[in-house]
């Protein structure tokens, strides 16, 4: 892996911490005015404890993976679910207003023009999150660790802040099965990791960006299948997804990068010094095809859609995305060890 340390880039200067500052405050206004989008269906925000992560998250139509999400996360402590759903008509909605611990807004607007939902969570964000440690995940994401079998989530937020530390970085690692995509079977309430047991190793590759000094981490599955003749519109896989949130914060591009600019030397990448953890993509579900042909036609997931319809054509292709080089998945310690991430000091 290739990558510029945070340390090499050079500062903002006046005029750049002038035009971020402003960037950020527009971020929350619109943040402020997406609220009007959003009708609460299930208010259990008074529940809310007093200590513990809160995890947020804007889907739509993810009945299948919902099942075993909320028990993921609740085994790892989580003290409460604030979902922004968008429009599902598959019963999301409805099974997630029937839990004690889960508060879901619904909204039918369009989820790119609220940049791809940031709008919507960053309103609940500012209204729930200031102060408290906040988990933003989608659906599809298992955030993973060294550790978690003995340490939950308020463990790992305890640790980050002895070490003065306000967040915690994340590798997006695709899993996926061996055997065409959509030939596998899966129920509800399964672990995904049972079904797509392979993950690439490498390579990875990352660079900082000006002017937010973000890291951008590219490479792994989805690029070597359908991103070789273009590797640089291959997916961001670098996220920020736990972070001691503050009112003045605000996500820019999914949980890829973040303002104000400093919080983003949070993550350095595979191979960096600051502890990290991964995020388990599960996008390669049996349900993959079916949904790559429906958000084909929605056109809602990227800034240039139409770039990306080869790429939705590819996975309804059903390719086996297993090759020679694939890795089986056993558990975090084995990650830490391929130095995907980096280990925690308990």
């Amino acid at each position: 892996m290739t990558r510029s340390a945070a340390a090499d880039m050079p500062p903002l200067g006046l005029a750049g911490a002038y035009r971020m500052r402003w960037k950020r405050r527009r971020m929350l206004w619109r943040a402020l005015r997406a609220r009007r989008q959003m009708r609460k269906m299930a208010d259990r925000t008074d529940q809310i404890p007093a200590n513990g992560v809160l995890v947020f998250i804007v889907l739509r139509n993810e009945i299948s993976r919902l099942p075993f999400f909320l028990q993921f996360y609740r085994r790892l402590g989580a003290a409460h679910f604030l979902v922004v759903d968008n429009g599902s008509d598959d019963g999301s909605a409805e099974l997630l207003a029937a839990q004690p611990d889960v508060s879901v807004w619904q909204t039918a607007a369009s989820y790119r023009e609220a940049r791809f939902g940031l709008d919507w969570l960053g309103w609940l964000l500012i209204r729930y999150g200031h102060g408290r440690w906040c988990l933003t995940v989608d659906a599809d994401e298992l955030l993973v660790y060294s550790g978690m079998e003995e340490h939950g989530l308020d463990d790992l937020t305890q640790n980050l802040e002895q070490q003065g530390r306000q967040g915690f970085g994340a590798l997006m690692l695709d899993l996926y099965p061996k055997g065409p995509l959509g030939g596998q079977s899966y129920v509800p309430g399964q672990n995904p990791c049972d079904v797509m047991q392979w993950f690439d190793a490498g390579p990875y590759r990352a660079v900082r960006q000006q002017p937010m000094g973000n890291l951008w981490v590219q490479g792994g599955a989805r690029e070597r299948m359908f991103f070789q003749e273009q590797p640089e519109r291959s997916p961001t896989l670098n996220k920020l997804p736990l972070i001691r949130w503050n009112r003045r914060y605000a996500y820019m591009n999914s949980t890829h990068s973040l303002l104000p600019p400093l919080m983003n030397a949070l993550y350095d990448g595979p191979g960096g010094a600051e502890p990290s953890g991964i995020l388990l993509h599960t996008k390669f579900l049996p349900e993959i095809v079916s949904k790559s042909a429906t958000e084909k036609q929605r056109q809602q997931h990227f800034h240039t859609p139409q770039q990306f319809d080869g790429y939705y054509d590819g996975i309804s292709g059903t390719p086996d995305l297993w090759h020679s080089g694939s890795v089986r998945y056993q558990d975090p310690e084995q990650l830490a060890a391929l130095g995907l991430m980096t280990p925690i000091n308990w």
